[in-house]
């Protein structure tokens, strides 16, 4: 008698491996820059290693390689790898002719789809230089990068690279394009302090607190006058709103002080008020730092499309401050970004991406009480936290 051959089992994907078609939602429509070579290697395989590397502490092409070889077993579990693990050179050749609009919007649709609501979040922009992506021998400068930084959530939103013959003035406006910020507050320094910028915001309907420096002379001394007005005459005549806050630590002291004062009680002493969207508010804060050496103060002006609440002003402006120490200084010391020599074509931006996505989900575990340095290091050595982290970017 003939049994009847059975028919063959569909092999169970693996959770692994569902994380790596989920994955492939978010970064497999970038288009392969490879179309004059033998693709040997898949580019989706390339970009996962590349995205794994970088969170176990690959900070250059080199050690992406090693960890892609050491990590060969692990790696094919989810990856297909028909070539093999790719050389530090296919690495590096690769992300130089990558797409680097296409990888931005690849991140930013991971972004959206796994952050929380930022309804109220306050988004501090600020802007980065890559120290040592230039390269005299051929007139290019070094890569400046303007990030959008959530500091509740402490996650980047966003990037944009910074044209070599432009400023920052061009590059924030594509930036806010980029990103959903309905009821978000925009925290931006003086270089972004624009009327154009802030009708975009207003437009992105998200209020804003910009810095006011001399670059905005007109609208800089009106409030200069005013603030100097209110303090000589102790505010008594005027309608205006103030906080003070001390905070004692470090063999330092700091103390702070917002006034806050509408500006349409000031309309005809304000110059070119009308181009300001939804301006209603100019601020002043006043901040000294005494420490045993010396005691320093600094003034500083800022407008605003939010009521004047100096104590909520006084709270957005010192969370701007958290771009620095939460997003700039991580990448200086636990990603040594200005230390990276990545110069060929777009790779210096890719792997600026790169690093962000890497942040982003560092920052998202919550549960391992140790810095980004420490989590690198931790995903480096146990596959399983490399793996929860992978399932955070296939959510």
């Amino acid at each position: 008698m003939v049994m009847p051959k059975k028919s063959p089992k569909k092999k169970k994907e693996s959770k692994i491996e569902h994380q790596h078609a989920a994955i492939g939602i978010h970064f497999a429509t970038i288009d392969d820059p490879r179309l004059d070579r033998t693709q040997e290697h898949n580019l989706l395989d390339i970009i996962i290693i590349a995205i794994c590397a970088v969170i176990c502490g690959a900070n250059h092409w080199t050690e992406v390689a090693v960890f892609g070889q050491a990590k060969e077993s692990w790696l094919r579990t989810f990856l297909s790898l028909p070539g093999g693990i790719p050389s530090h050179d296919t690495f590096g050749r690769v992300f130089a002719k990558l797409d680097p609009t296409q990888f931005q919007t690849s991140f930013l649709n991971w972004v959206k789809a796994s952050r929380k609501k930022l309804n109220q979040e306050v988004v501090a922009i600020d802007g980065k230089a890559l120290r040592r992506s230039h390269d005299e021998g051929i007139g290019k400068s070094a890569i400046h990068m303007v990030s959008a930084w959530a500091t509740k959530n402490r996650l980047v939103l966003g990037q944009r690279k910074v044209d070599e013959k432009s400023n920052e003035i061009t590059a924030i406006p594509e930036l806010l394009d980029s990103l959903t910020l309905a009821g978000c507050i925009i925290t931006i320094d003086a270089m972004g302090c624009q009327t154009k910028i802030a009708q975009k915001i207003v437009t992105k309907e998200a209020d804003y607190l910009l810095s006011l420096k001399k670059n905005q002379s007109n609208l800089y001394e009106d409030a200069e006058e005013a603030f100097a007005y209110g303090l000589e005459t102790k505010f008594k005549t005027l309608n205006y709103d103030y906080c003070k806050t001390t905070n004692k630590g470090h063999d330092r002291i700091e103390i702070r002080e917002c006034w806050a004062m509408p500006v349409a009680d000031w309309s005809e002493h304000i110059r070119n008020i009308d181009a300001w969207a939804n301006l209603n508010t100019m601020v002043m804060i006043r901040s000294k730092r005494i420490t045993p050496e010396k005691t320093s103060e600094h003034v500083r002006y800022f407008i605003s499309s939010l009521t004047h609440d100096a104590t909520q002003l006084l709270e957005i402006k010192r969370a701007h401050w958290g771009i620095e120490n939460g997003l700039h200084w991580v990448l200086d010391v636990a990603f040594r970004e200005d230390e990276s020599r990545i110069r060929k074509e777009d790779g210096a931006e890719n792997f600026a991406i790169l690093r962000h996505i890497a942040l982003n989900l560092l920052k998202q575990d919550k549960k391992t009480k140790v810095g980004i340095k420490g989590k690198r290091l931790k995903a480096g050595w146990d596959e399983q936290y490399l793996s929860s982290l992978l399932n955070m970017l296939s959510q």
